[in-house]
């Protein structure tokens, strides 16, 4: 026979109950709860948030409450609505907990099933202090139909204004927040409503204001004691507080403007500072004008004064959600009345693109990296992303649309929707994903009462349970309720990312191209006001390229209405985003009957964003792109890293050379090495702009292909010579790279510079060897220099004796003589970047000896060699420049640039390299190296050398890259200097910044070369 069970088993023991203190169980017991008549007082207790602090939290209430304990016990049993206020909020929050224990009594607080009202409030915390209104002659009477004042002054006097005023306030604003949160969380335990947001926002901030009110009916006391207030003082509430959005701990944002703005009105505007920070909340006044360097208290004239010659963009921003607070509201009103245009003509100013995007870097930047998955507040896909998104279209579209003219997030959003400016389904994921995220932020607050924004690390699991259990997360039956919150972080925050391109694209696709029946559309001219402040200069252009992108009904146009939104977003994230639309199209177009490209982008996303970075940042590549589309591809990652870096240089050079030789024609020849040529380029430059390559990588690799190219010609020349002429060539011919080219530091655009030297086979006539070997040496010339849309090939020899007089090509015996009876001190030092680099082996090596003696003379160059050297270069600094030229920017010739760098090495070298073999190298950084290591000089003055180099190549490099053409100068601040600043890896678009650091670098450098050339 089976036993029934016993009424002691029906009772939950700890364990089932979730409560893991050792003492818990006698716990229980003391409070008389391990019964049968307690099991649903037990187990709404096990779902409290902490179910362990707040049994332990009720056994201190129990001892401090003594025989009134009893009262409190009825009360769990009978009445769940309590029990699940209680329970909850202990389980919450520890600082309500020990707010209890502290003032055992103000649970009856929790018997109140609804919240109070905003006058109810008020009502409250003025009692605290017998605050009674304050007759004043300066403020406007209180509003006869609600008796609190509203629609003139909430002007108070306290009478209770001593030291425990704070007190008496801190307590009574206390309670009143702990029924809000009890209320908030009562859900969490039993069945209990659930408060929407906003209610919990907007009693926050009641709440906030019926605070402050208070605070000021103190700061009357305290500063205008012999008689009524002579000053109209109004409080004007900004963030999240003028939102009426506040959250449980949150810094509250006032202005304040006072008529007269004397000393009286500024003391009061500090005690009520003083006295509210204490009580309730810090009150910060740093979004004032000038912020804390300003006036604490203005005049309405002052303050609409200041917003008409002073503000800038982030100023307007902010005032979106100014709203008279407290003290005099008719004040509050025209202040309100007389900035809010202003407010809504701000995104006409010049700056207002470039002011946005600054500020949204400046915040982004303020979360330290290992921070920015945890950042709720600031983080990517955090809450300051959907607020800055919105406060940007209702800037943008507020103008023209009175609708718009709303303070809160979520009522923007919605108002956003109704206008057309935001997909309706966009508006309300985007609204649930961010009361979702104040939910968590209000959660983490509520616990300690603390002001935090941080969600628990990725290990702390214990955290990450209670905040589940305090969000009434539950298990889904796959995952425990801490796999569930982390699933739904996840999912917001990545919706969250993506609200650029749902806020401000999709519907200028729904405009120009129908994706959705339903879906409302933006006008021509909302359009074009929005993709102007996305930062397009052209935006009537831009609409113009989407139309194109998007028309017709074929595949390609869905697919790209599908993807336009995100390239857009991230478009609009480069320096110019008109040019990079304007590219983007081309490429589109260009790569139209190639069915890889748009499903590449759409299944790649590293290819997508990377392609929109490019092209929104070079006008170099777009060309290279459209003619070598398969370097697309290589966009992507690959198991070993970027595909982009994957390429060896000897590899890529012996593929120009194999893909030439299959050609007999020299010019088809020449084209096949042209083309790998362009993917080289597309490849490099890609990398480099994309931050993937170092300054030396990056000249390696263009020196290396141009090498190869040059190879590639000069056999295919001399091949098709040796047909014509059915003989072997009479002559040999080497290459020898020069310059840049010789040192195997070349930017993107630099010219080859090149000597060519031929030396006669056995039995050959000298004469007809020379001829030949200068035809073959035009001939190449001709082939690498002639008309391309790809980047030049001009090969120089205009270095070679007696420059362009001279003839293209000399013997080596020729060289030899000319070098040993006439060489000048420019050519001697011009010699020291001579190096073999196409054409017979052998033979460039012969003429490399042959030169050695004359660029590395024994003892060193003579004194009136180094005399002579640095009257050229004084020369070349005063006549070189080009007119109107900046001298202190032009990368090249400038001061600190290039050629000072390299002069300076190349008279180290003249003077020791005759002693010193490592300075037998044409390597400017390499022989920088070899300086340093022998001490030729400081190492401190190498390193200021080795950085101006590096930082003129890069910044010579950028130019090339940003304008698509050669240059050397640096341009002034602007647009396109900011370009070049982004594209030469400075960490953000600040162009002036950039140009500070160059000159400093270069000045430095130049320090040194003046006293290398000194002597």
């Amino acid at each position: 026979m089976v036993r029934p069970p016993s009424a002691r088993s029906a009772v939950p023991g700890v364990g089932r109950l979730g409560l893991l203190e050792p003492t818990a169980a006698d716990s229980l017991h003391d409070l008389a709860w391990d019964n049968v008549e307690s099991i649903p007082v037990l187990w709404a207790l096990s779902r409290a948030p902490d179910a362990d602090l707040a049994l332990s939290t009720l056994m201190k209430l129990r001892e401090q409450l003594g025989s009134e304990w009893a009262a409190l016990d009825s009360a769990i049993r009978t009445d769940t609505s309590l029990r699940g206020r209680l329970f909850a909020l202990l389980g919450a929050s520890s600082a309500f907990a020990d707010h209890l224990v502290a003032d055992p009594s103000s649970w009856h607080v929790l018997r109140r099933a609804a919240l109070p009202d905003r006058d109810e409030l008020l009502a409250d915390l003025l009692d605290a202090v017998g605050a009674v209104p304050e007759p004043s002659e300066a403020a406007s009477p209180p509003d006869s139909a609600t008796g609190d004042g509203r629609a003139g002054a909430l002007l108070y006097r306290a009478e209770i204004a001593g030291p425990e005023a704070v007190a008496l306030l801190r307590r009574r604003y206390r309670d009143q927040l702990m029924l809000l949160a009890a209320l908030d969380l009562a859900a969490t335990v039993e069945n209990e409503p659930v408060l929407p947001y906003q209610v919990v926002g907007w009693h926050l901030t009641d709440l906030a204001d019926a605070a402050l009110t208070a605070a000021l009916s103190v700061a009357v006391a305290r500063v205008c004691k012999d008689g009524p207030c002579p000053v109209r003082l109004a409080v004007i509430a900004m963030g999240k507080s003028g939102a009426r959005e506040l959250n449980y701990v949150s810094d509250v944002d006032v202005v304040f403007v006072a008529e007269p703005a004397d000393t009286m009105a500024t003391r009061l505007a500090a005690e009520m500072m003083s006295v509210g920070s204490q009580a309730f909340f810090e009150v910060d006044a740093a979004l004032r004008p000038e912020g804390k360097a300003g006036a604490l208290v203005r005049t309405l004239e002052s303050h609409i004064a200041y917003y008409k010659r002073w503000a800038r963009t982030w100023e307007f921003q902010a005032l979106l959600k100014n709203r008279p607070m407290t003290g005099d509201l008719e004040l509050g009103r025209q202040y309100r009345d007389a900035l809010m245009p202003m407010v809504w003509a701000a995104s006409e100013r010049p700056d207002f693109v470039a002011d946005v995007q600054a500020m949204r870097r400046r915040v982004e930047d303020l979360v330290p990296a290992d921070l920015r998955e945890r950042e709720l507040k600031l983080g990517h896909g955090s809450l300051r992303d959907v607020e800055f998104a919105v406060q940007l279209l209702q800037l943008v579209h507020g103008r023209v649309d009175e609708t718009l003219h709303v303070q809160g997030t979520v009522e923007a959003l919605t108002a956003l929707a109704a206008g057309g400016y935001v997909g309706r389904d966009d508006a309300a994921n985007l609204t649930a994903s961010y009361e979702f995220l104040r939910l968590l932020e209000h959660r983490l607050q509520l616990q300690r009462l603390k002001r935090t924004h941080t969600l628990p690390a990725a290990d702390d699991e214990e955290g990450m349970r209670w905040l589940a259990r305090a969000a009434h997360i539950r298990p889904d039956g796959r995952q425990d309720a801490v796999g569930v919150l982390g699933a739904e972080i996840r999912r917001n925050s990545v919706r969250v990312r993506r609200l650029h391109a749902k806020l401000f694209y999709r519907p200028l696709l729904e405009s120009v191209a129908r994706l959705d029946s339903d879906a409302l559309r933006l006008s021509p001219d909302a359009a074009i006001r929005q993709l102007a402040a996305l930062g397009y200069a052209a935006p009537e252009n831009a609409l113009g390229h989407l139309k194109a992108l998007t028309g017709g009904v074929s595949r390609k146009g869905r697919i790209q209405a599908l993807l336009l939104p995100t390239l857009l977003e991230w478009l609009g994230d480069t320096p110019n985003p008109d040019a990079g639309l304007l590219a983007y199209r081309r490429v589109s177009e260009g790569l139209s009957d190639q069915i890889w490209f748009l499903r590449e982008l759409r299944d790649e996303g590293a290819i997508a964003q990377r392609l929109m970075l490019v092209l929104g940042s070079s006008e170099y590549l777009p060309d290279l792109l459209i003619n070598a589309p398969d370097t697309i591809r290589m966009y992507a990652d690959g198991p070993g890293g970027p595909l982009l870096l994957s390429p060896q240089l000897s590899d890529v050079a012996g593929g120009i050379l194999r893909a030439s030789a299959r050609y007999e024609d020299p010019k088809r020849a020449v084209a096949a090495a042209r083309s790998l040529r362009r993917h080289e380029l597309a490849r490099v430059a890609s990398a480099d702009l994309l931050g993937m390559l170092e300054v030396p990588q990056v000249c390696r690799a263009l020196s290396s292909v141009w090498v190869a190219v040059l190879e590639a010609a000069l056999v295919a020349v001399i091949r098709a010579s040796e047909a014509e002429l059915g003989a072997p060539a009479p002559a040999d011919i080497a290459v020898i790279g020069m310059g840049r080219l010789g040192g195997l530091e070349l930017g993107y655009g630099s010219d080859a510079d090149v000597l060519f030297v031929c030396d006669p086979r056995p039995g050959e006539d000298e004469t007809k060897a020379v001829k030949w070997a200068i035809s073959i040496a035009d001939r190449v010339q001709r082939m690498l220099g002639a008309p391309s849309t790809d980047p030049p090939l001009h090969v120089d020899a205009g270095l070679r004796p007696e420059g362009r007089n001279g003839a293209l090509v000399r013997t080596l015996a020729a060289y030899a003589a000319y070098y040993e009876q006439w060489a000048q001190p420019w050519e001697v030092q011009a010699l020291l970047r001579a190096h073999q680099v196409a054409g017979d082996q052998e033979l460039g090596l012969r003429f490399l000896h042959t030169i050695d003696k004359v660029r590395y003379p024994i003892g060193g160059v003579s004194p009136e060699a180094v005399r002579e050297i640095r009257r050229i270069k004084a020369r070349v600094d005063s006549e070189r420049l080009p007119r109107g030229a900046n001298p202190a920017t032009h990368t090249k010739l400038g001061r600190g640039g290039l050629a000072d760098i390299e002069w300076t090495v190349q008279l180290m070298q003249l003077r020791h390299a005759h002693e010193i073999p490592g300075l037998h190298n044409t390597s400017t950084l390499q022989s920088l190296d070899v300086i340093e290591q022998t001490k030729l000089l400081d190492p401190a003055d190498v390193a200021l050398l080795r950085d101006a180099w590096l930082t003129a190549t890069k910044a010579r490099n950028a130019l090339v890259l940003v304008r698509g053409k050669p240059a050397d100068q640096l341009p002034g601040p602007g647009r396109l200097l900011s370009a070049v600043a982004r594209v030469a890896g400075w960490p953000n678009d600040d162009g002036s910044e950039f140009l500070d650091n160059y000159m400093r670098v270069t000045r430095r450098a130049k320090a040194v070369v003046e006293r290398v050339f000194g002597g």
